[in-house]
């Protein structure tokens, strides 16, 4: 029987609501519309997207994190060959088996068809990732359409797919990169984070609560997130009762008990890896033995190098559209990622997008600059002229995040298959 080589070595806001306004209630015909065109232009936005995160896949050549391999791909080549490394975390029971079991599928059925090449044993899991991925671009879209209409979407997923950080790891098989397209499709689920005049039925809560929980079931730090917005809708709700007894508890316990029993059946043994997890990392701070960082570092050094280029428009964003529920959540999880003297960049990689979001608000507002200012004489020019300003800050983002993704995911630390 030949062998398989190891994966793990080898491894503006108003104005564009006036353009694009919410339909009420009263005029079905126009809803009915709206939502048809809507769901045409979610099928294009998956399909660019996907395309996109495939030569994204293809394109990322280079090492980042050794999380990539040893925390997932070859627990899940151990699952599905029998042979592979388990680092110390598996024997402490500090992960979960939820997240490599998606990979064990994949790599379980490239085995039915034959395709158990190194070629594809190593592609085949980022291709898989890159699904995911255009999952989470397409919820980016999806919420910027919810919160500040079709224009600002369109900016913001321009800000997502063209930022250099987002390219470098969404479509890595870190825990964190599914953390991210968790938290951006649980987010347009959350009634809280919605303007009120487009709030979902309460059912749908239902949804966001089991994407969170999911979230937290691959990372327990995603906890972090999901406190902050369930407070907050805690605090809007009507009946509080009703969404902690009738909501919270029983999603969060339904998903902690699924993944509850298949750690059973895969550490062959009951073991509690939330627990687990926040002893190691938390009460003991086990994560500063991989090094400390000062308390500033996502603030000075961390964030502002992933958002790059991005940071003036992301501010400028925040200021303009005044959504502070949202721009919370990111000093939110700044601030508490903060307190932990183990840091790293892909800790704080699911409120990147939301960054990005408000840069799309931003680019947006440069976009109508003629819209506000063109009346009268120069209104016929507001659709057909794009300001000097937008195409310079075009330029400017292409020019500084492309070279730098080129370069980090072709050159810099290179993988040898």
């Amino acid at each position: 029987m030949r062998q398989r080589q190891s994966v793990a070595v080898s491894s503006s806001a108003e104005t564009d609501r006036t353009q694009n306004p919410i339909p009420s209630k009263s005029d079905p015909q126009q809803k009915k519309v709206q939502s048809f065109d809507f769901l045409g232009s979610s099928k294009k936005v998956f399909a660019l997207c996907f395309a996109f995160r495939i030569a994204n896949a293809l394109l990322v050549q280079t090492y980042f994190n050794p999380d990539e391999h040893w925390q997932a791909l070859e627990v899940a080549h151990r699952i599905t060959f029998g042979y592979g490394h388990l680092t110390w975390e598996w024997e402490k029971g500090i992960r979960s088996y939820l997240h490599p079991l998606l990979f064990a599928l994949l790599y379980k059925l490239l085995a039915v068809l034959g395709l158990d090449t190194p070629w594809f044993m190593v592609r085949a899991p980022r291709l898989f990732q890159s699904f995911f991925s255009a999952f989470g671009d397409l919820y980016l879209y999806k919420l910027s359409v919810i919160l500040f209409g079709h224009c600002v979407a369109k900016w913001a997923l321009f800000s997502q797919l063209t930022n250099w950080f987002m390219f470098y790891c969404l479509t890595r098989t870190l825990s964190n990169s599914l953390e991210t397209v968790l938290t951006l499709v649980s987010l347009y689920y959350w009634p809280c984070m919605r303007p009120s005049s487009s709030k979902l039925p309460l059912e749908s809560r239902k949804w966001g609560l089991i994407i969170a929980a999911l979230a937290c079931a691959i990372r327990p730090t995603s906890a972090i997130i999901w406190l902050y917005v369930g407070l907050l809708e805690l605090f809007v709700t009507r009946d509080k009762l009703r969404f902690i007894f009738l909501e919270v508890a029983p999603m969060g316990l339904l998903v902690l008990g699924i993944t509850f029993l298949l750690d059973r059946l895969m550490y062959g043994s009951w073991v509690l890896v939330p627990l687990n997890f926040l002893k190691f990392n938390f009460l003991s701070a086990g994560g500063d033995y991989y090094g400390t960082h000062k308390w500033h570092w996502y603030f000075t050094q961390g964030f502002t190098v992933m958002i790059f280029s991005f940071l003036p428009f992301s501010v400028a964003g925040i200021m303009q559209s005044k959504h502070w529920k949202l721009s919370g959540l990111i000093v939110w999880v700044l601030g508490l990622y903060s307190v932990l003297g183990h840091k790293e960049f892909r800790f704080v990689l699911p409120v990147l997008p939301i960054a990005l979001i408000f840069s799309g608000h931003s680019l947006a507002a440069l976009r109508s600059t003629i819209s506000a200012n063109g009346r009268g004489k120069e209104s016929s020019n507001i659709h057909r002229t794009c300001p000097a300003k937008m195409q310079v800050a075009i330029f400017f983002l292409l020019a500084t995040n492309i070279p730098m993704a080129l370069y980090m995911s072709l050159v810099h630390q290179t993988e040898r298959n």
